[in-house]
């Protein structure tokens, strides 16, 4: 399963969101897919740093903050909050024992050129 964030018009959010719930009755596994209004609003949420923050996840695979942290080298506090960040977006996951990890094979981000009239 891959993690498509895109910028969209208004609504198509909702009308993912239903398609992807609507897979999931079906049983089928749906890409996760996340979008934004404007491509500002997505860069104001994956910054450079969540996005490298993500790579190195994915690359140590599960780990508590403090280790990603370590990993990552970065400080604690900055990694902690764009971890509870990217939790919130549905970017990243955390099981019973509080590691935080990548739950995508891949991230897409897909990003519309203004088209010209």
């Amino acid at each position: 399963m891959k993690a498509i964030i895109e910028v969209s018009k208004r609504g198509s959010a909702v009308r993912s969101a239903r398609a992807q719930l609507a897979a999931s009755r079906r049983g089928t596994s749906p890409d996760f897919k996340l979008s934004f209004e404007s491509a500002r609003m997505l860069f104001s949420e994956l910054t450079p740093a969540r996005v490298d923050l993500l790579d190195t996840l994915r690359r140590v695979g599960p780990c508590s903050v403090y280790a990603l942290a370590k990993a990552a080298e970065r400080n604690y506090s900055n990694v902690h909050t764009d971890v509870t960040r990217l939790e919130e977006l549905g970017l990243i996951e955390r099981n019973e024992e509080g590691q935080v990890s990548v739950p995508y094979e891949s991230v897409e981000i897909l990003v519309p050129l203004a088209q010209v009239a």
